[in-house]
């Protein structure tokens, strides 16, 4: 039940109407940036309701230094793009995107959130937003254990 209202709160529903300061934007030219990396959620893992199929995840210069130091500055931006998984002719390949989600570091503008901004722009949409008023508990909430890694899940591929 937790994992559908995550998924609803993340990519079913366009929220409006809330303060615009609070706004994270859309990451433009997002897949220009360094590539932290790529992995599948599979079915059977606790979080494939919510978050199945093919993630890249990607970091603005701010959040590729906050990689490396272990405590992101104000200005980073990761961005997790989710695709739906096509299967077939003994491989796997992208389908359609399902949700880019942003987290977008701000310490004065998303103090509430561990000084991270979270939003959700449903499939290819660059302004219909997913998560929006919803983020202290659609995202903050699991992200909060995370605090000795500034908040954040993802590490860094090895580059060994």
């Amino acid at each position: 039940m937790k994992r559908t209202l995550i998924f609803a709160a993340l990519v079913g529903s366009t929220i409006s109407g809330f303060a615009a300061d609070a706004t994270v934007p859309y990451p433009a030219g997002y897949r220009d940036w360094h590539h932290v990396k790529s992995m599948v959620i599979e079915e059977g893992h606790p979080l494939f309701g919510a978050f199945g199929g093919i993630h890249h995840l990607y970091a603005n210069k701010k959040a590729v230094r906050g990689y490396k130091k272990g405590k992101f500055a104000d200005g980073a931006v990761i961005v997790f793009d989710l695709l739906d998984v096509n299967r077939g002719g003994n491989a796997v390949t992208e389908g359609k995107r399902k949700v880019v989600g942003v987290m977008h570091k701000n310490s004065r503008k998303y103090a509430e959130t561990g000084g991270w901004g979270f939003e959700g722009f449903a499939g290819d949409s660059k302004t219909q937003r997913a998560v929006g008023e919803k983020a202290k508990s659609a995202c903050f909430g699991c992200h909060e254990p995370q605090a000795d890694s500034d908040y954040v899940f993802s590490k860094p591929r090895d580059s060994k």
